[in-house]
């Protein structure tokens, strides 16, 4: 996504994040077919936030999600919104999948992991910043 700006109303953007879920108990509950599930309703939900997708993965028991977004979205409640609408929408198209480790109306670990990145390591931007020809008086 080299270049590939952000820009909404008077700003132009390139955040990015990096979130990290786990399944309730880190059951190894994911097939191979719920992760290619779970990426199409996270590029339609994203897409909903008016954001966007670089990269979805994971495992049995945890996915890895890195996307783009603009300034004005509040994480948080992304997080909350996508793990509701994910778990719910997982629950009705693989019942009997996930009904083998969840008698209950949950997917997802109540916790989870996000951090920003980007396309410079932060020493990198330090130094920047810090080479800033001041201004003499």
């Amino acid at each position: 996504m080299k270049n590939d700006f952000y820009s909404r109303g008077r700003s132009v953007s390139d955040l990015k994040a990096h979130l990290v879920l786990t399944t309730k108990y880190r059951e190894k509950v994911f097939t191979s077919e719920m992760l290619t599930r779970l990426h199409e309703i996270t590029e339609n939900l994203l897409e909903k936030w008016e954001c966007r997708l670089i990269e979805i993965n994971g495992e049995e028991d945890h996915v890895h999600i890195l996307f783009q977004y603009h300034p004005a979205m509040e994480l948080s409640k992304f997080v909350n919104n996508f793990k509701s609408v994910s778990s719910r929408k997982l629950r009705q198209e693989f019942p009997e999948q996930i009904n083998k480790f969840y008698w209950k109306e949950v997917f997802w670990n109540s916790s989870y992991f996000i951090a920003s990145c980007g396309g410079v390591t932060i020493s990198t931007l330090k130094k920047y910043v810090e080479n800033q020809t001041c201004p003499h008086e």
